[in-house]
Formats: structure tokens, C-alpha cells, sequence
């Protein structure tokens, strides 16, 4: 079927649409963002005041990403007919019409719920709806586009800071989504590639870097950071070598698992933040991880 020519959204095309095997790094991130906001009392803020700060931040983050996600596969639509015809719109299991519609209805419902912890986080809300808008825009437009994405997760540590009351300019906070939009650049020059099942440039990669760095040095001292470093290092590894070693699949598996090691990157930042009032929070952002890899085999991360 051509592009637009469904009728609405089916089920599984909207989870598939909304990249949902992802949102375990969401709730990561809005973890390790109001973490690292209070990092001078993380024991104290891991009760459940603190859980109810995650929920909220959790689901106004996923609201941003699912209508994201929606927004990029409306704008790629005629792209992804020719490209990747098995991509929901142009295989007619999503009408153009109702996927954009649904996207910026999410997005706006993203601004409101973030407005509601105060104008600080409706501004950091704000800023992180038009970096969506404008990766989704202009991605196969330009080169920045890795950039852009890099920028939206950040956006994402102080969106989730802001709607927690903490300071969502700290520096620790500000320090490790620094290296997240490493990490996201990287990952995002690989996905790039991804239609095409090829790397044509690897050095952009050495990015990735810069965020192992960075958690190394931060995960200095405390054990359980160290280990949880340990892991998402081999993790990091593992998809390089894919990336290099390009075999036939060896890209998008690569790309998937660097998305679920967002989840590891926020663990580790966790766990150096606090101490062993923190542990169940650094558990659950850890698991994300393996919840992330075994929700990508259901519905495809990318």
C-alpha cells in the first residue's frame, strides 16, 4: 500500500511506531538525571518522595520520545517507501495522517505535564520538544543531525532534573549528560547507516569514548560503579567490533545494543552519585538494560 493510505494506526504498528522496546533507557534516564541534580543527598532523596519524582519525570520523558519516534517515521514516510517499504507507514499499517497527528499530540502532552512541576521545568520541556521537532525536521538533511540527537537526550537528564525540583544545572548533572550526548552522537552516526546495513566511516565513532571516560573517572571509589563500568565497557566493546567487523545484520544489532547501554551509562552515574541507601535505584536502572535488549527481540529497537 502507498504512503498514507491506511486507516489510523494498527496495535502493533503504534509500539513498533513508538520504538517502545526503548523505554526502559527513558525511565534510566530520568533516574540518573534527577540523581545527579541532588547528588549531595541522593540517600536522602531515594525514598519514595524520590520514586514519586521518577514517575513523573519517567512518563513525561516517554511521552517526548513516543511522539518523537511517531514525528520521525511521518517525515521520513516518502524516504522510507523507497528505503525501508517494511516500515509501518508505507506498508499500510499507519496513515500518515494520524502517525503525525499522534506524535505532536504526545509531544503536547509532554510541554503540559513538565509545566505542571513548574515554569523551570516547562521551559526545559520546552527546549526538549523543539530539539525533537528539528531532529525530525532536518536528520536526513543534515550532518549535525547526530548532534541534535545527542542534545535531546541531554535535554532529557535536565527536563527530568527540573521536573524533580533539583538543580538542573549542576554540574555533576550537567558533567554526565555531557557524556550521554557522546554516547547518543555515536550511536546516532551509526544508526545513520543502519538502511544500509554498511559503516561507510568509522572514526566518528571515537566518540564513544568520551563517555567511558567520563564514568570511569566517576565510578572511582565505589565498587559497584566500577563493576556496572566493567559492563558497560564490554557492552560498548561488543558493538564496535560489529560495526567494524560490518557483516551482513552487524549494524542494526550493533545500534540496538548501544541504545540499551544508555541504561548501564545512567547505572554507573547512579551508583557514583550515592551509597547504599542508592542500591535499589542503581538495581533498577541497571536491569533496564537487559529489559531494553529483551524488549528489542518483540518489537525492533530501530
Amino acid at each position: 500500500m502507498g504512503v498514507g493510505t491506511a486507516v489510523l494506526i494498527r496495535p502493533r504498528a503504534a509500539l513498533i511506531l513508538g520504538r517502545v522496546s526503548n523505554l526502559p533507557t527513558v525511565l534510566s534516564n530520568a533516574m540518573a538525571g534527577i540523581a545527579l541534580a541532588g547528588v549531595g543527598t541522593l540517600d536522602g532523596m531515594a525514598g519514595a518522595g524520590f520514586g514519586g519524582d521518577i514517575a513523573r519525570a519517567a512518563i513525561v520523558l516517554a511521552l517526548f520520545y513516543v511522539g518523537g519516534m511517531y514525528l520521525n517515521d511521518a517525515f521520513d514516510a516518502k524516504i522510507d517507501a523507497r528505503e525501508r517499504p517494511g516500515r509501518p507507514i508505507p506498508r499500510g499499517d499507519a496513515s500518515l495522517g494520524a502517525v503525525f497527528a499522534a506524535g505532536l499530540i504526545l509531544i503536547a502532552l509532554g510541554i503540559a505535564l513538565a509545566a505542571l512541576s513548574g515554569v523551570e521545568a516547562g521551559l526545559c520541556g520546552g527546549l526538549l520538544a523543539g530539539a525533537i521537532l528539528l531532529y525530525d525536521a532536518l536528520h536526513k538533511r543534515t550532518a549535525a543531525a547526530p548532534a541534535i540527537m545527542g542534545l535531546c537526550r541531554l535535554l532529557s537528564y535536565v527536563t527530568a532534573a527540573a521536573i524533580a525540583g533539583g538543580g538542573a544545572l549542576a554540574p555533576w548533572m550537567l558533567l554526565g549528560a555531557g557524556g550521554l550526548f557522546c554516547h547518543v552522537v555515536g550511536l546516532t552516526f551509526a544508526a545513520r547507516q543502519e538502511a544500509y546495513d554498511r559503516l561507510d566511516n568509522a572514526w566518528p565513532l571515537a566518540v564513544l569514548a568520551v563517555p567511558l571516560a567520563g564514568a570511569a573517572w566517576a565510578a572511582l571509589g565505589s565498587p559497584a560503579a566500577l563493576v556496572l563500568w566493567a559492563a558497560l565497557a564490554a557492552a560498548t566493546g561488543w558493538a564496535v567490533h560489529r560495526l567494524f567487523r560490518r557483516a551482513p545484520g552487524d549494524v542494526p544489532r550493533a545500534v540496538a545494543v548501544l541504545i540499551a547501554t544508555i541504561a548501564l551509562y545512567d547505572a554507573v552515574l547512579i551508583a557514583a552519585a550515592g551509597s547504599g541507601a542508592a542500591a535499589p535505584l542503581v538495581l533498577s536502572a541497571a536491569l533496564c538494560f537487559p529489559l531494553t535488549l529483551a524488549l528489542q527481540r518483540v518489537i525492533p529497537g530501530t
